[in-house]
C-alpha cells in the first residue's frame, strides 16, 4: 500500500473537482438583419418560439428588448453552441452574439499582500478561478494618484463567487457597487454623454445653454433643485440612486423593480421621520385613540444591513490605509431625536397633559 496523503495544514479537504470549471454564456442577443431595420417588434411571438423551440430546444427564457432584438438565456453548454450558430429564425435572417455584460460579474477583494503586485501578474494568477480582467482601486491625495489594497474583479460568469484563493490565501469577494451614472451634457442619471437626446445643461447653475467650466453663477442642482452642483454628493437624488443600483445588485432584480422598492422606503427630502412624527402628535387625527405603540418604524433594507458591506468607488478624501466605507448609510432615513414609546400608559398620561 502506498503512503497516505496527509491532508492540507488548514484542515480543509480539497475537492478534486474543485478546480474544473464548466462556465459558458448563457445570455445571448438575437439581432434580426434586414435592410429596413426591422426588428422583431412586428414579429408573432409564436413564430418566434417556434423558431427558437425547433432549433434549440426548450430554454430558460426570451425577452424581447426596446431595441427589438431578443435576450435569450440558455440552460445548458449544448444549448449555447447551438445558438451562436443560428444564422436565421424560421425564415428570418439573424446574427447571435453573446451578451456584452450579463455574461460576466464584478466583485471586490481586499488584500494587504497583493498591494505591491501588478494586476498582469494577479490576473494571470487568477485566471483558473474565472477571473478575466483586474483593477486596482486608486485614490489622490494631495495631488498623488495612490494605489489601495482594493481590486475589483471581472469574472467570466454572471454568478460571483463567494471567495477564491490567491496562493495560499482565501480571500472573500464583495459585490461591487458602481456610482450612478451621470450625464455631462443634460446632467441626469442613467445614461452617458454619448447617447443623451437632451439639452446642454449647467452642471453648476442648472442653466441650459452652457457648460460649468467658467460658470460663476449660484450653485444649483439639476436633479433635486437643491443648492449644490449636479455633482454633489450630498444631493439626495444621488443617494437615492446610489441605493437603487446597490438594491438592484444585492438582490438581483431589475432597475425599475429596484427604484420602485426604495421610493417606497424612502421619505421625501426634508419631509423626515421625525416631522412626521411631530406632525402627527400636534394634529391628532380621529384615530388618535389608538395605542400608540403601534406605530411602526420601518426597518432599513436589507441591503443596507449585510455584512461585509460592498466596496464602492473611493471618495478622493479617502485614506488609503482605511478600508472604503460605503455611502449607504449617508443614504438612510433620518431618525435624530426621535425617541420610541415602549410604555403605553406614559404615552397616554403625557399626551393627556
Amino acid at each position: 500500500m502506498g503512503k497516505k496523503k496527509s491532508d492540507p495544514f488548514s484542515g480543509q479537504r480539497i475537492d478534486p473537482t474543485s478546480s474544473k470549471r464548466h462556465n459558458f454564456p448563457t445570455y445571448f442577443l438575437i439581432h434580426r438583419i434586414s435592410s429596413d431595420n426591422e426588428t422583431f417588434h412586428n414579429v408573432s411571438p409564436f413564430l418566434v418560439e417556434k423558431g427558437i423551440t425547433s432549433s434549440v430546444g426548450e430554454v430558460k427564457s426570451t425577452k424581447k428588448l426596446r431595441s427589438g432584438d431578443l435576450l435569450v438565456e440558455v440552460e445548458s453548454p449544448k444549448q449555447a453552441k447551438q445558438i451562436a450558430k443560428l444564422n436565421s429564425l424560421s425564415t428570418i435572417p439573424v446574427t447571435v452574439n453573446p451578451h456584452a455584460t450579463l455574461n460576466s460579474s464584478k466583485g471586490v477583494i481586499s488584500c494587504g499582500e497583493l498591494l505591491h503586485e501588478s494586476v498582469e501578474k494577479i490576473t494571470e494568477e487568477l485566471s483558473s478561478q474565472g477571473v478575466t480582467h483586474v483593477r486596482r482601486i486608486t485614490i489622490r491625495r494631495d495631488g498623488q494618484l495612490l494605489n489601495t489594497k482594493h481590486l475589483i474583479l471581472i469574472f467570466d460568469s454572471a454568478k460571483l463567487p463567494e471567495h477564491i484563493k490567491a496562493g495560499y490565501m482565501r480571500l472573500s469577494v464583495r459585490p461591487y457597487i458602481p456610482n450612478p451614472l451621470r450625464c455631462f451634457k443634460c446632467q441626469r442619471f442613467g445614461h452617458s454623454k454619448t447617447s443623451c437626446r437632451g439639452t446642454l445643461t449647467c452642471a453648476r447653475c442648472a442653466e441650459v445653454g452652457h457648460e460649468s467650466n467658467d460658470c460663476t453663477r449660484t450653485e444649483k442642482c439639476v436633479n433635486c433643485k437643491g443648492e449644490h452642483t449636479s455633482f454633489s454628493r450630498n444631493c439626495f437624488a444621488w443617494k437615492q440612486e446610489k441605493e437603487i443600483i446597490t438594491t438592484k445588485i444585492k438582490k438581483q432584480i431589475s432597475y425599475q423593480k429596484a427604484r420602485k422598492l426604495v421610493k417606497s422606503q424612502t421619505p421625501t427630502p426634508g419631509n423626515t421621520y421625525v416631522s412626521v412624527a411631530k406632525k402627527s402628535i400636534s394634529a391628532p387625527s380621529a384615530d388618535s385613540n389608538k395605542d400608540i405603540s403601534t406605530v411602526s418604524i420601518s426597518e432599513p433594507s436589507d441591503s443596507t444591513t449585510r455584512a461585509p458591506p460592498p466596496i464602492t468607488n473611493l471618495p478622493i478624501s479617502a485614506s488609503p490605509s482605511v478600508a472604503p466605507v460605503s455611502e449607504e448609510a449617508s443614504a438612510s432615513p433620518d431618525f435624530t431625536d426621535f425617541k420610541l414609546v415602549t410604555n403605553r400608559k406614559k404615552a397616554e398620561k403625557g399626551l393627556s397633559n
